[in-house]
């Protein structure tokens, strides 16, 4: 614990400085009209979160700390942890120091398996996560320290320590849950020479190959953060902001992540992929699957995996996945009609005219690639997805606590509310 505090100790007075600074010199500021649209469409494309971990351009796509993603494929996702909570990236001894510290708890506590043991056999797994993790809930040091009367600008250093315990136990949980739910329910002991997602990938117990090590490596580096206004890290950031410590936090976060609309999106596309698979018997050809497209465009339905809320470019998660299947020669039915759809969609939703961004997301393709190596339990793939989101979002919950955040608090308006101001606004405009 000491590295990662020291280090977070030492950035400490400029994140205090730089936020401090910004208040004082444009606080009065107006940096942004908000639109009627806006505010009834889900506060889409509002400046209003502050998220200092990574940002999403449309042009580029995800930053982790400034740093494209494509430049960070190669790391561990204690690394990336290190990363968005400091700014930095670590030293080989702190990112072996912070390992060390990741994989310190990694066997579920009796009360926890015993909860999941009890819960309803249709359970879905998101549901038991979320469950676990408040079950863990009475380890907060955040909770104790804030009930001693901690003062505030010191409560980062307990939620540190409740990220530490959270993340270093939620891969036992994770892989505990897919033992008891898919497989024969017993659990595969943690290795502790392992590194964190290693280990997980070990008690997983889907695989022996050592790329199957590396597929979960790179799945828990590419989708650990997001900026903070998706579902997920919002719901995490605001319910952390209210003071709740991070296992009610994170817990909430996963209720958010585990929407349709948001973390199930690959098991959708992969749903889609054995779709296409079945129906063609096989692999289609380009030609085929180009038309498929266009018979699913003509009768009102999506390409999923294509699109993109802010990108206007090919994803680069969807790249650095397609990479390693290239690297790795992956080329089972699945992942190549994940590939040839990149060949065809493009272009065609191009020529249809209506989509913002033709090109494909992550979860065109991370779907395909669990499935190759025999994680086919299409409801687990958001728990994999929970697992990741769970380093971003602590990361999130850290810099709020340093930097003092107030509670999370939008002004919400009825709709005839609505209505009088934007009747306001037109009958000044018209005066103009």
């Amino acid at each position: 614990m000491d590295v990662l505090k020291t280090k977070l100790a030492e950035v400490l007075p400029l994140f205090r400085s730089k936020r401090a600074r910004l208040l004082e010199q444009y606080g009065d500021t107006i940096v942004a009209n908000v639109t009627v649209e806006q505010i009834i469409g889900g506060m889409r494309s509002v400046p209003s979160v502050l998220c200092d971990t990574s940002s999403v351009s449309p042009s580029e796509g995800l930053r982790i700390r400034g740093i494209p993603i494509l430049q960070l494929t190669e790391a561990t996702p204690e690394e990336i942890f290190f990363l968005l909570a400091t700014g930095e990236r670590p030293t080989d001894e702190e990112r072996h120091a912070l390992s060390r510290l990741l994989t310190s708890n990694p066997n579920v506590p009796q009360h926890v398996l015993t909860l999941l043991e009890a819960m309803c056999p249709t359970a879905h797994p998101m549901a038991m996560l979320s469950a676990a993790l408040l079950a863990m809930e009475h380890q907060s040091a955040f909770r104790r320290a804030y009930e001693d009367g901690i003062a505030k600008d010191r409560l980062w250093e307990y939620a540190l320590d409740d990220c530490i315990t959270l993340l270093s136990g939620i891969t036992g949980i994770a892989a505990a849950i897919y033992r008891l739910k898919f497989r024969d329910g017993l659990l595969i002991e943690p290795d502790p020479s392992l590194d964190w997602s290693t280990n997980f990938a070990r008690m997983l117990g889907i695989s022996s190959d050592s790329r199957w090590a590396d597929l979960v490596r790179l799945y828990l580096v590419l989708h650990a953060d997001h900026e903070g206004g998706n579902v997920s890290a919002f719901t995490g950031i605001t319910v952390a902001s209210a003071l709740s410590d991070p296992f009610y936090a994170i817990s909430a976060a996963l209720n958010g992540l585990a929407g349709p609309l948001h973390g199930l999106a690959n098991q959708e596309c992969l749903a889609f992929i054995l779709d296409v698979r079945q129906r063609f018997g096989g692999v289609p050809s380009n030609e085929q699957l180009r038309q498929l497209c266009w018979d699913r465009l003509h009768s009102g339905q999506v390409i999923p995996g294509y699109g993109h809320a802010v990108l206007r470019v090919t994803d680069p998660r969807f790249t650095a996945f397609y990479n390693f299947a290239e690297k790795y020669g992956l080329d089972d039915e699945c992942i190549t009609i994940a590939k040839r759809l990149y060949q065809v969609v493009p272009e065609v939703l191009r020529e249809h005219g209506k989509a913002k961004n033709p090109f494909p997301n992550v979860d065109a393709i991370s779907g395909s690639l669990l499935y190759d190596f025999g994680m086919t339990e299409f409801t687990f793939y958001t728990v994999m997805f929970g697992v990741s989101r769970a380093i971003g979002i602590c990361a999130q919950i850290l810099f709020h606590r340093m930097v003092g955040s107030p509670i999370v608090r939008p002004k919400s308006v009825t709709l005839d509310e609505l209505e009088q101001m934007a009747h306001r606004v037109t009958a000044v405009q018209s005066t103009q």
